[in-house]
């Protein structure tokens, strides 16, 4: 993948085949994240040989490996998370598809595998879209999600660069993250395992990233905690909030301004498409809320130093599957670390400026309030 220039499969080609039977809706009480899927699925195959096939959209199904299929031994594999929203127009809306294609091709170069021109994915997203319409969810806070996937398919023992590949994309209806509010959650700070490691996959969305996460994430559940807080080093820096980018306001030690601080991308984080729109809404409302952005390493040891001076306002994760999730607690080496919520509402779950953001982006993401950040596609 050299500058803007993609060998690539080219949308006008798109072959159609329709399911002749179609799957009953899922009403929105029962929607539960990944469970349920839609009519059909996007296919486009690849061979070094022949380059990437004409894409196709057909009845959603089994996929057909052999057993040697190289991603089910080495781990060629990698994903992408992105959502559908339908505006009170009935239009269809990506939320920023551009930085989910981009960091797509930069997992599958990572693992030596084939890379798209953007666009052209799109293009194909958008005519999955007009197909699968009715399953795109009308109201505020449920969504359609897409899985956009490349897995390395040939069918040989031996670590090496696939010479077959494909490209799926497959739909799911979601519904709020939060179904009745924020519920902040609990984090337990894991010193006993590690996420990602310099030079490594960290900033690569790669199934490799995901599956040894289970057991430490199973361990903070029997302690009571929701996820872990991954850090790094002998000095205990935070990477990431489970599956999410960390956040954190405070009042700066040496300046004394209100900052938004979060890990800068050193190649242990995800670069987060939210991540980064938190970033970018936060920097253009400075003047009206006096709060600086400010990407920078945080330790442990700078966390607790601050709560116990009462410098830290809000914590919150950053993804897109719940968009902010607010952090009331982290549990550090037999400790709980307690994170202020909001002190002008007691009972709130959630600080103002997690609550900001959230409506900011869900305004965009629904078409509310007209931005670059949302792409109006049919």
């Amino acid at each position: 993948m050299a500058g803007t220039t993609f060998e690539s499969f080219d949308a006008e080609k798109l072959e159609i085949q329709t399911a002749k039977q179609l799957k009953a809706l899922i009403p929105e009480n029962e929607l539960v994240f990944g469970k349920h899927f839609t009519d059909h699925m996007i296919s486009v195959e690849w061979t070094a040989q022949a380059g990437w096939a004409s894409p196709s959209i057909k009845p959603y199904g089994k996929l057909e490996l052999d057993p040697s299929a190289i991603c089910l031994h080495y781990g060629f594999e990698c994903f992408e998370g992105m959502k559908a929203y339908k505006d009170a127009q009935g239009h269809v809306r990506l939320f920023r598809p551009d930085m989910n294609m981009a960091r797509l091709n930069r997992s599958s170069a990572r693992l030596g595998m084939p890379t798209f021109d953007p666009e052209e994915l799109i293009k194909v997203i958008t005519e999955f879209l007009r197909i699968e319409d009715r399953w795109i969810p009308s109201k505020r806070g449920y969504s359609l999600y897409l899985r956009p996937t490349i897995i390395g398919t040939q069918s040989a023992l031996g670590v090496r660069a696939p010479d077959r590949a494909l490209l799926f994309v497959i739909a799911s209806p979601v519904g709020p993250y939060f179904s009745t509010g924020f519920q902040a959650v609990s984090l337990l700070a894991s010193t006993d395992y590690v996420r990602a490691w310099p030079n490594g996959t960290g900033d690569s969305k790669v199934g490799g990233n995901y599956a040894p996460c289970v057991l430490p994430q199973s361990i903070a559940a029997n302690e009571g905690y929701q996820q872990n807080l991954w850090l790094f080093g002998d000095d205990y820096q935070v990477t990431e909030a489970g599956t999410m980018n960390f956040f954190m306001l405070w009042q700066n030690a040496d300046t004394g301004r209100r900052e938004l601080i979060t890990p800068a991308l050193n190649g242990l984080i995800l670069p987060g498409v939210t991540r980064n729109s938190v970033i970018e809404l936060v920097k253009s409302w400075e003047a009206e809320t006096g709060i600086h952005v400010c990407e920078d390493k945080i330790t442990m040891r700078e966390i607790i130093q601050a709560v116990e001076e009462g410098r830290v306002l809000e914590m919150f994760g950053a993804g897109t599957a719940c968009i902010v999730s607010p952090i009331k607690r982290i549990g550090f080496k037999g400790q709980d670390i307690h994170i202020p919520l909001d002190p002008n509402e007691p009972d709130s779950e959630a600080g103002p400026l997690t609550k900001k953001i959230n409506e900011a982006i869900m305004d965009i993401q629904y078409g509310v309030v007209e931005h670059p950040f949302s792409r109006r596609i049919i």
